[in-house]
C-alpha cells in the first residue's frame, strides 16, 4: 500500500525540480512550523558560488532569520536527499525537531551512511529523524540529473 506524499516533501521534490532546470544538483529543503511553511530553499552552490549553499544551509538560514531565533526546536525540516556531514551539524546546531529525508546518499550522506552524524557521542542535539519519505521520486530526479550530465 502506498501512501500520499506529505504536502512539505511535495513542495521539496518542486524545489528540486526547479534547482535542476537551473543546473544545480537536485536538492529541495523546507521547513515546517506545525502546518506553516516557515521557509524554502533548494541548492544554490553553482549559482552562488558558494559551496556551502546546499538546500539544507539555505533553508536554515531563511527559517531563522524569518522567526528572528536561532533555534528552530519547535520546526521540522523535509529534504529530499539525506543530508551530509556539513548539514547534519547545522541541523544540531538548529535544534529542529525532525528531519525528514527522501533518498539515501550512501557516499555522502551523514545521518544513515557515513558518520552517523547523530548518533556520536559529541552530538549535542539529535532530532527526531525519519527517512525515505518521497525517495523514489527524489532518487529518480537525482539519477536523472546525473545521467544527463555525463
Amino acid at each position: 500500500m502506498s501512501f500520499p506524499l506529505p504536502y512539505p516533501m511535495r513542495l521539496a521534490l518542486e524545489l528540486a525540480a526547479d534547482a535542476a532546470t537551473a543546473g544545480e544538483v537536485p536538492v529541495g529543503a523546507v521547513i515546517m512550523r506545525g502546518d506553516e511553511v516557515i521557509a524554502t530553499a533548494a541548492n544554490a552552490m553553482c549559482g552562488g558560488h558558494d559551496p556551502t549553499a546546499h538546500a539544507e544551509m539555505e533553508v536554515i538560514r531563511a527559517a531563522s532569520a524569518t522567526l528572528a531565533t536561532q533555534r528552530l526546536d519547535d520546526c521540522d525540516l523535509y529534504v529530499t536527499l539525506e543530508p551530509c556531514a556539513m548539514c547534519a551539524g547545522a541541523i544540531s546546531h538548529a535544534r529542529l525537531r525532525r528531519v525528514y529525508y527522501g533518498a539515501e546518499d550512501a557516499k555522502g550522506g551523514a545521518v544513515a551512511h557515513g558518520p552517523r552524524f547523530f548518533s556520536q557521542p559529541t552530538c549535542h542535539h539529535r532530532p527526531d529523524v525519519y527517512g525515505g519519505i518521497g525517495e523514489a521520486e527524489a532518487g529518480e530526479m537525482l539519477r536523472a540529473f546525473f545521467r544527463n550530465r555525463r
